[in-house]
């Protein structure tokens, strides 16, 4: 192994995407940083580096822990990365937004105080 290795082949390598083609694609649209830069898919990684991927709306801060080129088992691919990342918020927080009906046109005065009340933005 040398001592860099492409972002998207690592990420996909450590198990994070499912296949090389969606880190590359996560990499185009912006979603990886690699110590707090945007990430191409070709720029190297080295050990120690830190990544913050969005996946799901959340971020992963990763840790670059060791190097890795193809894809390995799970056991070892869990050893090659150090996850930071913060807790995500439970399920309950995450699906209380509000939805309205389709069709039902802008919200008026009241329903829209009412909206930012509940996304915790009244002032």
């Amino acid at each position: 192994m040398g001592e860099s290795v492409r972002v998207d082949a690592w990420l996909w390598a450590v198990r994070r995407f499912k296949t090389r083609s969606a880190a590359t694609a996560a990499c185009r649209a912006g979603h990886v940083r690699v110590n707090g830069e945007r990430a191409k898919a070709a720029q190297p990684v080295r050990v120690g580096d830190e990544l913050r991927v969005r996946v799901d709306g959340f971020d992963q801060v990763l840790e670059v822990k060791r190097l890795l080129v193809k894809r390995v088992g799970a056991q070892i691919a869990a050893e090659a990365v150090v996850d930071r990342s913060p807790a995500r918020p439970p399920r309950e927080l995450v699906a209380a937004v509000p939805v309205r009906d389709r069709g039902a046109g802008r919200p008026t005065k009241r329903e829209r105080r009412e909206l930012e009340h509940l996304r915790g933005r009244s002032a």
